[in-house]
């Protein structure tokens, strides 16, 4: 499984070495050019790259592992695709610490470059997203880093099912620093509201 393609930001050659790279997911049945134009309300010093999912589904739209609905997500594609992100991370970041900020299925994965790699991830952005039931498992020593995390939902979403939502929150309350948003009337999408409370998550999170 390889990661093939992604989009930079232009600011990415200029920014500090130092500067935390923001790594954009996308979410199921999309592409790596759909999440670049929240960059304008993050913060705007910070670069980022836009991965392309690995699984490719035809038309241009892209996953990051089968979904199986009605059945759970099995957790073996979601530990393959996460190998696959982080090799390619490695191979075109190094290094850097990351902001991982997903989507949907871009969101989980997003969670599973946090409990993978927790000290290469300077804060973590969750829109709209989940995690597996396998991925509910204890993760050992994370809850005492207790990352900074944004998990923000519509209060509509019909996409995401509610036992997806309710281990979300119990893990991300147990092990992360949580700032938890559920914005009203809002489904399976991201609001302007959302995007400027991103913003300040991570201007808060770096300072």
């Amino acid at each position: 499984m390889e990661i093939p393609a992604c989009v930079a930001s232009q600011n990415f050659a200029t920014a500090a070495a130092d500067a935390p790279v923001m790594v954009l997911l996308h979410g199921y049945g999309s592409h790596e050019h759909d999440l670049p134009g929240i960059a304008a309300w993050l913060p705007r010093h910070l670069p980022w790259v836009s991965v392309r999912a690995p699984l490719a589904m035809g038309g241009g739209a892209a996953a990051w592992f089968p979904l199986t609905l009605p059945d759970e997500p099995s957790q073996t594609p979601v530990d393959e695709a996460t190998e696959a992100l982080w090799s390619f991370l490695d191979q075109e970041l190094g290094d850097r610490t990351v902001i991982p900020v997903g989507f949907s299925q871009g969101g989980l994965m997003a969670t599973q470059l946090l409990r993978t790699r927790p000290q290469q991830v300077a804060a973590t952005v969750v829109l709209a997203g989940f995690i597996t039931e396998e991925g509910e498992r204890a993760d050992a020593g994370l809850s005492s880093l207790a990352p900074s995390v944004f998990w923000g939902r519509g209060e509509s979403d019909g996409v995401i099912w509610d036992a997806a939502v309710e281990r979300t929150e119990r893990w991300l309350t147990s092990h992360t620093s949580l700032t938890s948003r559920v914005y009203a009337g809002l489904g399976h999408s991201v609001s302007e509201q959302e995007l400027l409370d991103v913003g300040e998550f991570l201007r808060s999170a770096l300072r």
